[in-house]
């Protein structure tokens, strides 16, 4: 029986270097998408990806990989605008929309060779009693891990309306995905660290980085972190009013 140390380094740094996705198309959000891309969205006052730098920037992430493709220039103003003390680098889809594996190979140079934080920009969470970027920071393994995925327990993923995404052991490895017609107790909600190591043998094209998880899941190098905070699944224009709701009763 193989025992594993799961005693988190509260001091362990955080990656400089993050990847933030901003370059879907955001159907689910129209009619909200038809003049702005889904990330320029405004919640509580602030757009989507307002609230992803502003989680960068508390954790002390130095810089800021940004893909773009929808609506892309808008984009790219709202950045320059916005990110003034949070270096920011494009990664330019215009062309071709990646989606998230492709996305992640297209900016593995500006990425660079250290492990990442990979943020989806349509993403809403509040920090619990830790920082949720440090609290991944601390518990990152490199010589065991390939992917550190920040999950949410499916009865706590608010406005969520899937069935959970993956089953983890005591320890924190995961070890299924939901399989077809079943739950799953945890939600991925789109925050993760990588290590470079699971950018290689790539398709040609765009496709989802659900291929570099299902390699790091049979390879036992799959591993995930609770979220202590608050997560909302902000994917619809409904959505955003129901999180909404809870926010101002915080």
């Amino acid at each position: 029986m193989t025992v594993y140390s799961l005693r988190p380094q509260p001091d362990a740094p955080v990656p400089e270097t993050a990847m933030v996705m901003a370059a879907g198309l955001g159907k689910r959000m129209r009619p909200l998408t038809a003049t702005r891309p889904k990330p320029l969205v405004e919640i509580a006052g602030k757009t989507l990806i307002d609230h992803t730098i502003g989680h960068l920037r508390d954790a002390g992430v130095k810089r800021a990989v940004v893909n773009v493709h929808y609506l892309a220039d808008q984009m790219e103003a709202h950045l320059r605008a916005r990110a003034t003390d949070l270096e920011v680098m494009i990664s330019d889809e215009r062309r071709q929309l990646m989606e998230t594996g492709g996305g992640i190979v297209q900016a593995r140079e500006l990425i660079g060779d250290a492990p990442f934080l990979c943020v989806n920009s349509d993403n809403l969470w509040i920090d619990g009693p830790t920082d949720a970027i440090r609290q991944l920071a601390a518990r990152w393994d490199d010589a065991r891990m390939d992917a550190l995925l920040l999950l949410v327990p499916l009865a706590r993923a608010n406005c969520h309306r899937g069935h959970g995404d993956f089953r983890m052991d005591p320890f924190g490895r995961i070890t299924e995905r939901r399989k077809p017609g079943r739950l799953a107790p945890f939600v991925y909600i789109g925050v993760s660290i990588l290590s470079p190591r699971i950018i290689r043998d790539w398709p040609e094209g765009p496709f989802s980085t659900n291929l570099f998880f299902t390699r790091a899941l049979e390879a036992g190098r799959l591993w995930g972190v609770v979220h202590q905070g608050l997560w909302f699944d902000v994917g619809t224009p409904a959505a955003i009013g129901e999180a909404e709701a809870v926010l101002a009763e915080m």
